[in-house]
């Protein structure tokens, strides 16, 4: 019931986590026996809902994963009910300024640090009452990592770094790409800088960070101080695996579709 996801990113470790996007405790399952010991729920783009969300972490964890779970919102009850179920660590989207991201840390800690509703003896997170000082371990095991994700967001990272209760900032470089007017333009020299930004005041402020992968791979962002590096999602990794075997399929029976058209 630890949370050993914060764990080793506090001990140093660069941890590394794919993400779940089709909702299929099939798939969860798959990737943590094909070597994704952290997967990332989804349930703010993926298929599954908050509910589903949380309960694909048993699958994950039942395979003998960890989970993280990225919430759909940064409502107060979407964040106790995530908590209350179990998920341990959350990625919170769109958190654009030091009031929201206050917001988010008093959700999910209890008092005297927040205000997260009790219901401690009775929800899954405490194995349903079996871990008896869950509500006074709960605050040191939770971990929260707010996406920064838009232009508004860049002049508060030193002051996310210093609200108590929130453990991380989750760089998200498509969505702050886009609100920079560079949407799917990652490469542009104002994002890059923005980015640059991001890192070197997280770094001063002694702030943990998270990202995708993108044209820096998992080393390469762990050598510039990130903590979290999510990379593949199952929709690629099944996309990509089924065009090369229709790919392999068609040189084995020399058939060339490169001119087919599909008809609508």
């Amino acid at each position: 019931m630890k949370n050993n996801v914060k764990r080793r990113i506090l001990a140093g470790e660069t941890v590394t986590a794919a993400w779940l996007e089709l909702g299929s405790p099939d798939v969860a399952e798959i990737l943590v026996r094909s070597g994704w010991d952290v997967v990332l729920i989804d349930c703010e783009h993926g298929v599954a809902g908050l509910e589903k969300g949380l309960d694909l972490i048993r699958a994950v964890e039942a395979a003998g994963g960890d989970a993280i779970l990225r919430v759909p919102d940064a409502q107060e009850a979407t964040l106790k009910r995530a908590l209350d179920r179990g998920a341990r660590s959350l990625v919170v989207p769109m958190i654009n300024s030091v009031e929201q991201a206050r917001a988010v840390a008093q959700a999910c800690r209890y008092a005297p640090m927040g205000r997260r509703g009790y219901a401690a003896p009775i929800v899954r997170a405490s194995g349903f009452g079996e871990w008896t000082t869950y509500a006074r371990e709960a605050n040191e095991e939770v971990m929260i990592a707010i996406q920064i994700e838009h232009r508004d967001a860049l002049p508060h990272v030193a002051a996310f770094a210093g609200i108590e209760g929130i453990d991380m900032g989750f760089v998200g470089p498509n969505d702050l790409a886009a609100s920079m007017g560079h949407l799917e333009a990652l490469e542009a020299p104002e994002v890059l800088k923005a980015i640059e930004k991001v890192e070197s005041d997280a770094r001063a402020a002694g702030f943990l960070l998270g990202t995708i992968e993108g044209a820096r791979d998992s080393a390469g962002l762990r050598d510039a101080g990130y903590r979290l590096v999510v990379g593949p999602n199952d929709v690629h990794l099944l996309a990509r695996a089924a065009a090369a075997a229709a790919k392999k399929r068609d040189a084995a029976l020399g058939h060339d579709r490169s001119a087919e058209r599909t008809v609508a």
